[in-house]
C-alpha cells in the first residue's frame, strides 16, 4: 500500500486533476468524467485494450471525481472562504460547484493539494479491498475534510423542526446574512437578543434557512419514482453492453444541460451505477456465460443466480430506488443546513455498492461484479 500511497508520477498527476477541477469548476470536470467514460466504455465495447481510457482517465488522475471534482469542490468552499467569490448564487457561494474558478494561483494550488488528497483516498480504500466504490468514498471523505480544514461546520446550522424537514425551503423563509459571510454558520446575526442595526441592500442580501441540493428533486415520492426509472435504465444498459459504468457516464454527461442553467435536469449517477452493478451481479445472458465484467468468483448457489433480463432490471430497479433515497436523506442531512457542497450522489453510491457488497456475502448475489472485497 505504501508503495501505492507514494507512487510519485501518480501524486504529481493528481495534483494536476485537483487544479484542473478548480479551474474547469466542479460540476463541468464531472460532466467532463461523464464524457471520458461514454468514450471509454464505448471503445471497450469494440476493443478490450482501451480500457485504460475509462481507468485512467475518466477514473484516473485526469478526471476522477475523487481528485477533479473534490479538488474544484474544495477549491470553491476555500475561494468563497476568501471572498473571490460574488456570482450573485442564491445559496452560499461555496455551493456554487458549476462556476469556473479560473486560474488564481492559491485556488489551483488548494484544489492540486485535494487532488492528491483523493487520490491517497482512493488508495486507501483500494488497497483494503474496502466493500464499495473507493472513488465515490474519496469524494465524501474529501468533501467532510475541506470542511474540517478551511473552518466550516460539519452539519451547519439546523432550522427546520428536524434535520431532515424541508418545510422553511417550501415556505420560502429566509434569514438576513452578510455579503461577505464568512463564519461557520452563514454569518447569521440574528437570535443573540441584541439590538442590530437596520440591514441595507450594500451590506446584507437574504438567504433561505434550508437549502435542498436539487430545489426539483427532494420530495420523497419524486426520488423514489426518479430511482424506479433510471433504475431500470441504468440496469438495462447494463445488462445489454455488459458494462456497469456506460449507464453512469450517461447520466453524468447528461448534466451539461444543468451546467447551462436549464431548470429542472435530473441528477441520476447514483442512481444508474448502482442499479446496473446490481443487474450485472444477478444477470446470466442468454448464451448461458457470466455477464461481462463479472469477476472469477462466482457464486452459482446464491439466490439469485443465474436470472433473466426481467429479474434483473427489477434488482437494478430496487436498488436504484434505494440509492436514490439514501442520497435525499443523506442531502437533507448534510448539505441542506450547510455552507460548503458536500456531494449527495457519491454518497448514495457508496452505500448502493456496499448494499450490493451486503447482498453477495449474505448469498443473495453470486458476485460484486466490480466492487472490491477484503
Amino acid at each position: 500500500m505504501l508503495d501505492a500511497l507514494l507512487d510519485l508520477a501518480e501524486i504529481i498527476a493528481a495534483f494536476g486533476g485537483g487544479a484542473f477541477g478548480a479551474a474547469l469548476g466542479p460540476l463541468p470536470a464531472f460532466i467532463f468524467t461523464g464524457f471520458m467514460v461514454i468514450a471509454g466504455e464505448a471503445a471497450t465495447l469494440v476493443d478490450p485494450e482501451a480500457a485504460a481510457i475509462t481507468d485512467q482517465v475518466a477514473f484516473g488522475p485526469p478526471f476522477s471525481p475523487a481528485i477533479s471534482f473534490a479538488g474544484g469542490v474544495a477549491a470553491t468552499a476555500y475561494a468563497a472562504r476568501r471572498g473571490y467569490m460574488d456570482t450573485g448564487f442564491d445559496y452560499h457561494e461555496a455551493k456554487n460547484i458549476a462556476y469556473a474558478l479560473g486560474t488564481k494561483p492559491d485556488v489551483l494550488a488548494v484544489g492540486g493539494a485535494f487532488g492528491i488528497l483523493g487520490y491517497w483516498l482512493v488508495t486507501i480504500s483500494a488497497q483494503l479491498g474496502m466493500p464499495y466504490d473507493p472513488i465515490a468514498m474519496g469524494v465524501v471523505l474529501s468533501a467532510f475534510a475541506h470542511r474540517l480544514i478551511l473552518g466550516y461546520s460539519i452539519i451547519g446550522t439546523v432550522r427546520g423542526a428536524n434535520i431532515l424537514d424541508m418545510s422553511p425551503f417550501e415556505r420560502e423563509e429566509t434569514r438576513v446574512r452578510a455579503i461577505d459571510e464568512s463564519a461557520t454558520d452563514g454569518g447569521e446575526r440574528t437570535g443573540s437578543g441584541e439590538t442590530q442595526p437596520k440591514p441595507t441592500a450594500a451590506t446584507r442580501k437574504e438567504r433561505l434557512k434550508v437549502e435542498p441540493w436539487l430545489p426539483h428533486q427532494y420530495k420523497w415520492d419524486h426520488v423514489a419514482t426518479l430511482g424506479l426509472v433510471a433504475g431500470i435504465l441504468g440496469a438495462y444498459v447494463g445488462i445489454v453492453t455488459g458494462s456497469a459504468f456506460l449507464g453512469f457516464g450517461i447520466s453524468a454527461a447528461s448534466l451539461v444541460f444543468l451546467n447551462c442553467g436549464v431548470e429542472k435536469i435530473p441528477v441520476t449517477h447514483h442512481i444508474t451505477l448502482p442499479a446496473a452493478t446490481a443487474a450485472l451481479a444477478v444477470y446470466v445472458p442468454s448464451d448461458g456465460g457470466i455477464a461481462e465484467g463479472a469477476p472469477v468468483a462466482y457464486d452459482g448457489g446464491a439466490l439469485l443466480a443465474g436470472t433473466g433480463a426481467e429479474v434483473a432490471l427489477i434488482v437494478g430497479l430496487v436498488i436504484g430506488v434505494i440509492a436514490a433515497l439514501f442520497g435525499e436523506v443523506f442531502q437533507r442531512t448534510f448539505f441542506a443546513h450547510g455552507d460548503t457542497h458536500v456531494d449527495p450522489p457519491a454518497a448514495a453510491i457508496v452505500f448502493g455498492t456496499f448494499l450490493v457488497a451486503l447482498l453477495y456475502v449474505l448469498g443473495v448475489f453470486p458476485t460484486t461484479v466490480w466492487i472490491p472485497w477484503f
